[in-house]
């Protein structure tokens, strides 16, 4: 067992104020201290310490400030390149009480670097390994999705110094890659609807700023890259979230509840509530009315984070979003960012 205290001889002069100081600590913290480790005839209750012959002492004393200080030191505070891994597995299921559940495995891949000429970091993404409810899709359109998202891999996003993605590093690159890669799609997929498809997408990733709203409004997103200032916040506070893709952000207030209880990762869980007057109809459906909302729709969002204590790098990352309608669900996604492939 690990001793954090010792006996000190009490010398003639001395006061629990004068050992306290020289401890950085007050009188009262030391007198409690030694009182709690000592035997019930040896407590002592005044500053003078006539007849006292030892006080027990911290050997390692910190403050409620320096405490605080190590907790928060624990916790990420700023955005660096070991923030993230290189792979992640992914886990994303999505509920409605209108259609069967649907759940969707993928692996992820990273690469964060920072542009020394600018000053901002670049994330390469990618994926892959794409499954649904355990399967490899095997329907026309879902593996010609697929093959058009894998066509113009990797992206590469500008991500500013608090986390957060600010836009392409090269979106001509990316309308280019694809308008390469068609060619060879179209050998292998065929056919009217085929050919719709593919102008379809084509169109969506030709405008950057839809483009990059279509990425950023995704669940994936919003909790695979947290505002780093998350992790320091101890007050309550109001921050949009996107609750369903393609649609709006809606304010949230959110609270923070941080656990450190393990010696090499700490958790953090972000609670949000809807506090934004719309409607469910309006969130599905991405467009806001002009009326204000006579039924308000119902919302909770929770994020947690594992992080590793000393590196600060992202170990796992949970979120679940919950849209409700007088207390009926009417959407729920939950996503699991975890470290590694399986």
């Amino acid at each position: 067992m690990e001793i954090d205290f010792l006996q000190y001889k009490v010398r003639n002069g001395d006061t629990l104020t004068s050992i306290a100081s020289r401890l950085g600590m007050t009188g009262e913290e030391l007198k409690l201290f030694h009182n709690s480790h000592c035997q019930k005839m040896d407590k002592v209750w005044f500053e003078n310490l006539n007849e006292v012959k030892n006080i027990y002492v911290p050997t390692n004393f910190k403050t409620e400030t320096q405490k605080e200080q190590e907790r928060k030191n624990s916790f990420p505070s700023t955005f660096s390149k070991s923030f993230l891994a290189t792979t992640y597995s992914v886990n994303e299921t999505f509920e409605s009480p209108f259609q069967p559940s649907v759940t969707i495995d993928y692996i992820i891949e990273l690469a964060l670097d920072k542009n020394k000429s600018t000053d901002q970091y670049i994330l390469s993404y990618s994926q892959n390994d794409f499954k649904s409810n355990g399967n490899t899709p095997d329907d026309k359109v879902s593996s010609l999705s697929i093959a058009c998202m894998k066509s113009i891999m990797p992206l590469e996003f500008i991500v500013n110094d608090k986390g957060q993605i600010t836009g392409f590093a090269d979106h001509k690159k990316i309308t280019d890659t694809f308008t390469r890669q068609r060619k060879d799609l179209e050998e292998f997929y065929v056919g009217e609807v085929t050919q719709n498809y593919m102008d379809s997408f084509e169109r969506s990733i030709s405008d950057e700023t839809v483009f990059l709203k279509q990425l950023q409004s995704t669940l994936l997103f919003q909790t695979l890259l947290p505002k780093i200032d998350w992790f320091q916040r101890k007050k309550n506070w109001k921050e949009p979230f996107y609750f369903l893709q393609n649609s709006f952000s809606v304010q949230c207030e959110l609270n923070i509840e941080q656990l450190n209880d393990d010696e090499n990762s700490v958790l953090t869980i972000l609670n949000g509530k809807i506090t934004e007057l719309c409607t469910p109809q309006e969130i599905m459906r991405g467009i806001k009315f002009k009326d204000s909302a006579a039924e308000p729709a119902q919302g909770n969002i929770i994020l947690e984070y594992t992080t590793h204590t000393k590196n600060k790098n992202l170990l796992q990352a949970k979120a679940s979003v919950l849209l409700s309608h007088e207390d009926e669900f009417i959407h729920q996604h939950h996503i699991n960012i975890t470290q590694g492939s399986i």
